[in-house]
């Protein structure tokens, strides 16, 4: 995995911002979707298209941040081929690659702080699909 999409609203911005340099530093190619501000805007317009270019393949994984997630995680769920988990701490960053094959993960910037988001997102990336039982599973959504 080498490039990443991401994607935030405004109360994502800033947290968006601080793990693309996160991202970079690892080695990581970091393609932004947008927002470009705080200035308030309507999250479908910048997380549908990150979650299109995972889907389509210009991307290899995503993350899109909001104030709790839960409505980017909606968004990038109805692009096909996405499967994207809300992640609030480690084991749900692990269990949605383990379990799920997460290609995009989403995080409310409001809910957890910039250190877990780095874990949250270190973690994921880390993690390997176990598929066996799980991809059984991944086919029925499919």
């Amino acid at each position: 995995m080498k490039t990443i999409a991401i994607a935030a609203d405004h109360a994502g911005f800033a947290l968006k911002q601080e793990l693309a340099v996160h991202l970079k530093a690892q080695g990581y190619t970091v393609n932004d979707f947008g927002t470009n501000s705080e200035e308030p805007v309507d999250y479908p317009d910048y997380i549908r298209p990150a979650a299109e270019s995972v889907a389509d393949g210009r991307n290899d994984a995503g993350i899109v941040l909001g104030g709790s997630g839960n409505g980017e995680a909606i968004v990038a769920n109805k692009v096909h081929g996405v499967r994207c988990a809300v992640c609030w701490d480690v084991d749900s960053a692990r269990l949605a690659k383990e379990h799920n094959d997460a290609n995009v993960i989403a995080m409310g910037a409001r809910l957890i702080d910039r250190n877990l988001a780095r874990e949250i997102v270190d973690t994921w990336l880390g993690a390997e699909f176990q598929g066996g039982r799980h991809e059984r599973r991944i086919r029925k959504i499919e």
